[in-house]
């Protein structure tokens, strides 16, 4: 009886379990780093380090909730990386144009991983396991095997410069206005719709709730320089996506195509395209993440983003998306991300040896999954 009760928990209540899960793990840093560890400074290196992974995780929830994979992202990332360097520092372009050329890139890559799987229907796994090893390749040879350096400060600005204070307020009310609006149109459209919803406190003290939690993450980052600029842009892509997972046709083509693939395209839905789409995104989020980890490091690294598809997919997995598809949200993927990089940064402070830190998020991915096995078997 009691293992039913843990398991309805997890079912209802996964992103709720996951931010106490979170909560433990800071109070576990806190003490274990005497205080260390949620001192302004610490936790904005903490949500920068997550902002490369979060941006990977935003495009992998989509590949998941399609019924798909993709373990290339690391080498599109180290690719595209190494491409924004070669183009800034060995051919001189301008910072703008070399960005807005490898976004272009990145969606292509992306659209072309999807062709492969959807017009010439070779597995996911296997399009992204070769691309893993043939991406790499072309970043090694594409570099020599040598770090590019010296990237432009404009460049390196977007990874290591701040938003600045007071344009941090103005744009947390703005959010909260817009989530406010969004709420209530909601809650106008499902009662046109005669559709059963919460009651009306609930949703003002999430509302409420998300607003506190805005305004504690402003403050404290404010007293650490400010709001990094990868972490502002984390932000938008994370409301972006979002209200593309839930506001839009195409977002519920997604869920539809994950969850029940055959079902969906006898209904009329282009599920080749969808999921064509949703490599192209995941592409176009390899290049930001790519661009960031070049500015972040001021060079171009030939094994940047090793690994990087592990944390995405780790990431996407503990925030609560199901590897059978069909379920999972945007902004759990990044709460995923921030279990991710908040494990990281703790046992780095507290000098871990790096072989426990791959020990203990492993132990941590294998929960995730045990997890959405349970509710897997609860639905049944």
């Amino acid at each position: 009886m009691q293992s039913q009760q843990v398991q309805q928990f997890f079912v209802r209540y996964k992103i709720l379990a996951l931010l106490l899960a979170v909560a433990a793990i800071w109070v576990f840093f806190y003490f274990q780093t005497d205080g260390i560890f949620v001192k302004p400074r610490s936790l904005s290196n903490l949500f920068l380090q997550m902002s490369v992974t979060g941006m990977l995780a935003c495009g992998m929830v989509f590949v998941i909730i399609a019924g798909e994979i993709d373990l290339s992202v690391g080498s599109q990332l180290g690719l595209l990386g190494g491409v924004v360097a070669i183009f800034t520092v060995n051919m001189g372009w301008h910072t703008w144009p070399a960005i807005g050329a490898v976004l272009l890139l990145g969606l292509g890559i992306g659209l072309l991983n999807g062709f492969i799987v959807t017009k010439m229907r070779v597995p996911s796994f296997i399009v992204g396991l070769g691309g893993m090893l043939a991406f790499r390749g072309v970043v090694q040879y594409i570099t020599d095997a040598v770090t590019i350096d010296q990237v432009p400060e404009d460049l390196v600005g977007l990874a290591q410069g701040y938003v600045p204070p007071k344009l941090s307020w103005y744009l947390v009310a703005l959010i909260f206005t817009v989530l406010v609006a969004l709420t209530v149109q909601r809650r106008r459209r499902r009662g046109k719709l005669g559709l059963g919803q919460a009651a009306p406190w609930v949703d003002a003290l999430k509302v409420l709730a998300i607003g506190v939690v805005m305004a504690v993450f402003v403050h404290v980052l404010n007293d650490a320089n400010g709001v990094p600029l990868p972490v502002m842009i984390l932000l938008a892509l994370l409301a972006v996506f979002s209200y593309l997972a839930t506001q839009t046709v195409f977002g519920r083509h997604i869920y539809a195509v994950g969850g029940n693939m055959e079902a969906t395209r006898l209904s009329g839905v282009n599920v080749a395209k969808v999921k064509l789409v949703v490599f192209g995104i995941m592409g176009l989020m390899c290049a930001f993440a790519g661009i960031i980890t070049t500015a972040r490091s001021a060079a171009g690294s030939p094994s940047a983003g090793v690994g990087g598809e592990l944390d995405a997919i780790s990431a996407c997995f503990i925030g609560g998306t199901s590897m059978r598809g069909g379920s999972g949200t945007v902004y759990g993927a990044l709460i995923g991300a921030l279990v991710m990089a908040s494990l990281d940064n703790g046992m780095q402070q507290m000098n871990v040896d790096t072989s426990w830190q791959m020990i203990v998020k492993g132990i941590i991915l294998v929960l995730a999954v045990w997890v959405d096995v349970l509710s897997g078997s609860n639905r049944g």
